[in-house]
């Protein structure tokens, strides 16, 4: 450590996944999905968030082709193609690199651990695309622990899984609501807006300095 520069607050970094280290935009998972099955995405996504559909999604209970089965079920129309599905539900992403980066910085300096909200096929399109997953401490997803966020319960498995207590660990999510649970599990905790505010915040306890002005290492 640095003469005068004080120990870091925190010894682990917990991130989401969606809007944070990628981009996901919904309008156009609905719109695609949405023609598959020839239906609206309006009505789509009534189906999906109205009827527990959602969660059951994220929870892990419809893995795989069981989602695409049960929204043809739900929805009443034609059965797409299984590819096709895969490549609609899929569509959305779209990598944030600024904060991959920043991620990568982090590597070997704390313990980094994911915790997201997801469903195993957008997590096995992502994973490739992610390789500095694989130097994360732990992958804590709500369709493999059967928890979501804002329970509780997901937060103490990311800290489980980052080996420290909640006071040491910091977590960075785009959602409000899941950043004041986060807050309640007494770990330090802030919406994520963008890679610079991010390392601004990081750096504020007493994390080095990790990327440039531009979002940059």
């Amino acid at each position: 450590m640095s003469p005068g520069r004080r120990p870091p607050e925190v010894s682990a970094v917990i991130f989401d996944l969606g809007n944070v280290l990628v981009f996901h935009d919904n309008a156009k998972l609905f719109r695609e999905v949405s023609g598959l099955f020839g239906t609206t995405p309006e009505s789509l996504r009534s189906k999906l968030e109205g009827s527990g559909l959602w969660e059951r999604v994220n929870r892990g209970e419809l893995k795989g082709d069981a989602l695409r089965l049960a929204l043809a079920e739900r929805v009443g129309g034609r059965v797409p193609d299984a590819d096709a599905f895969v490549r609609a539900w899929t569509c959305h992403f779209e990598l944030n690199p600024p904060m991959i980066r920043l991620a990568e910085s982090l590597v070997g300096r704390v313990r980094l651990v994911l915790l997201s909200n997801t469903h195993d096929l957008h997590v096995g399109f992502l994973r490739p695309q992610l390789p500095v997953l694989e130097r994360f401490d732990g992958l804590v997803l709500s369709c493999e622990v059967g928890l979501v966020k804002p329970e509780r319960a997901i937060y103490e498995r990311a800290l489980a899984a980052a080996g420290v207590p909640a006071t040491k660990a910091v977590f960075f999510d785009d959602l409000e609501p899941y950043v004041e649970a986060a807050r309640a599990a007494g770990l330090h905790a802030h919406v994520f807006r963008d890679a610079r505010e991010a390392a601004a915040q990081l750096q504020a306890l007493g994390l080095p300095h990790l990327v440039d002005a531009d979002g940059e290492p």
